[in-house]
């Protein structure tokens, strides 16, 4: 069973930053794609950002120019800087591996922008 831990949540004032990280309990090569997906209060759950193994990367249209995802495959991470954040960005933010027969999630990590 993989593991997938996030880390880097909290509390954090509007146009402030925060960096989350995702580590893996294997090499992140082994996956088709990772990635982060976050879920609001009263909302569905949805893409913020992915990288697939081969590099290449999507956002998530409500993030374009603000979030920056990035992986460290000495260090099986798949970490997520967010600029510029807003009141709206407040959610819970999920940690996402997938291979042609699994998904696997994270625990959700708490990200609340607020002054």
């Amino acid at each position: 069973q993989e593991q997938l831990v996030e880390s880097g949540g909290g509390l954090v004032q509007p146009g402030g930053s925060l960096r989350l990280s995702c580590v893996a309990s294997r090499s992140i090569i082994s996956f088709n794609w990772m990635g982060w997906y976050r879920q609001a209060p009263g909302k569905e759950r949805e893409l913020v950002a992915g990288i697939r193994r081969d590099g290449s990367i999507s956002y998530g249209d409500s993030v374009k120019g603000q979030f920056t995802i990035s992986r460290n495959k000495s260090k099986n991470t798949v970490d997520l800087q967010m600029n510029t954040l807003k009141p709206e960005d407040t959610a819970v933010y999920y940690c996402n591996a997938r291979q042609p027969t699994m998904t696997y999630w994270g625990q959700g990590t708490q990200v609340t922008v607020s002054s």
